[in-house]
């Protein structure tokens, strides 16, 4: 267990350098009439270990063009091992300028990793949204959060307490939906989703670890009913 537990803080904090994970994705250049859109987290936003026409936001951008709605692509803040408390170092230093006609969210895992207590996620989440909603212009219909998928059903985290995992992934989704709730933002579960990796390989990257471009693409599918609906709201 241990020795599994090493590994996994190893490859999360060499994650960083992968030349498949970059934190600092420039804002694309819009045409004009073009919506802009933010994407908020941290490995999964990023895409860690795809490339990054599979990150699941930036499929969201395509199905939402093939829609008929003009939006670029995201203007991505996240890496690979981020909390909530580094989300907000990381939105302190790239420092994006708003309004945003989407703003999205995903944190939580490594919170969870970490052992730190769903307090201190409440408080820190709490934060951030109040951020995503300043981010879009204060239209809190712009935003929307998407749960922490489970990453115990990963071939990474055999050997693991993996009830113990989704146990806790569980806690820290219902403490992130009832903040949502408060703020008035839409939360949207894809943790079922992530939870289909334990029998479908093809969902999984090829570090074990991370989710593949067609697990992000059914995120992003589940995802494009309500993104529809909150694009410039």
């Amino acid at each position: 267990m241990k020795w599994t537990i090493s590994i996994l803080i190893l490859m999360m904090a060499c994650a960083a350098e992968s030349p498949m994970n970059n934190d600092q994705t420039p804002a694309p250049t819009l045409v004009p009439g073009q919506y802009r859109y933010l994407s908020l987290g941290d490995s999964y936003t990023i895409g860690e270990r795809v490339t990054p026409e599979e990150r699941w936001s930036v499929i969201l951008s395509d199905l939402l063009r093939k829609n008929n709605i003009n939006i670029a692509d995201p203007e991505i803040i996240a890496k690979t091992g981020w909390t909530t408390a580094d989300l907000m170092e990381g939105i302190k230093g790239r420092n994006p300028k708003g309004p945003y006609n989407l703003v999205s969210i995903l944190i939580g895992v490594n919170n969870q990793y970490r052992g730190q207590s769903i307090e201190r996620y409440r408080e820190e989440l709490r934060e951030l949204l109040q951020q995503a909603i300043g981010f879009a212009g204060g239209n809190i219909g712009r935003v929307f959060m998407l749960s922490t998928p489970d990453w115990g059903v990963t071939p990474f985290a055999k050997g693991s307490d993996q009830a113990k995992i989704a146990t806790e992934i569980d806690a820290f989704n219902n403490a992130a939906k009832e903040e949502c709730e408060k703020s008035g933002i839409v939360f949207i579960d894809i943790t079922p989703l992530s939870r289909t990796a334990r029998n479908d390989a093809s969902l999984i990257a090829d570090d074990g670890l991370h989710f593949s471009g067609k697990m992000y693409r059914q995120w992003a599918e589940f995802a494009l009913p309500t993104a529809q609906n909150r694009v410039n709201k």
